[in-house]
């Protein structure tokens, strides 16, 4: 009897060690569900993020893209029409700015769901096309198609007296476009790059001018 009754026992014992080790398991799998259903607090996180900006901060990141490709434009003739190293100089750094704020700018747009404007400078669906194409009236210091032709016409000494007089009126009005978003907008990293926009292209504006002779 004492050795059935020990055999019993044993039995009962080995039976709570699976019932344990199940209880286990199942927990675990519990935690591991409940880590599966915390995975979406990121992208909960980014929408948040997203969300706080208004129509201005939209407005500048659609007008500042094609303002800024403009200047890439114009700072790409410089290499091999400027005959300044000077405004070479300057126009690899607008380069070196711009082209990353085009992209972060790019990005915002994406994450609120809004329209990137297009590379070839066509209007996009919703958007008023006269403030994109045309004179440019929405975009203060865009050149006109007239004036980018006779820049890439131009060269030596006479491209850089062009190149400086443009960039410096399209400068101001970048400095314009940004100092409307400092005023206007919500959205902290729009402001802060507006405000980046302001100093650099200002300082800028007294070094092209300093070029000019004025």
């Amino acid at each position: 009897m004492s050795n059935t009754r020990t055999r019993v026992r044993r039995v009962g014992l080995a039976a709570l060690a699976v019932s344990a080790a199940l209880t286990l398991a199942a927990c675990g799998g519990g935690s591991g569900g409940h880590e599966e259903h915390a995975a979406p607090a990121p992208t909960a996180s980014a929408a948040t993020t997203a969300g706080a900006h208004n129509a201005q901060d939209v407005a500048f990141a659609q007008g500042m893209i094609p303002h800024h490709r403009q200047a890439l434009d114009m700072a790409a003739l410089a290499a091999g029409k400027a005959s300044s190293a000077q405004v070479k100089d300057l126009a690899s750094r607008i380069q070196k700015a711009q082209d990353p704020e085009i992209r972060t700018m790019s990005g915002w747009l994406e994450a609120w769901g809004e329209d990137v404007p297009q590379a070839d400078g066509s209007s996009m669906p919703g958007m008023d096309h006269s403030a994109h194409t045309g004179g440019h009236s929405a975009m203060p210091g865009m050149m006109g198609d007239e004036d980018m032709e006779k820049l890439e016409k131009a060269s030596g000494k006479a491209f850089d007296a062009m190149f400086l007089t443009m960039m410096i009126e399209h400068h101001q009005g970048a400095v314009q476009m940004a100092t409307t978003e400092k005023a206007k907008g919500r959205y902290g990293p729009a402001k802060a790059m507006a405000g980046d926009i302001v100093t650099a292209q200002n300082a800028e504006i007294q070094e092209m001018r300093k070029l000019l002779g004025q």
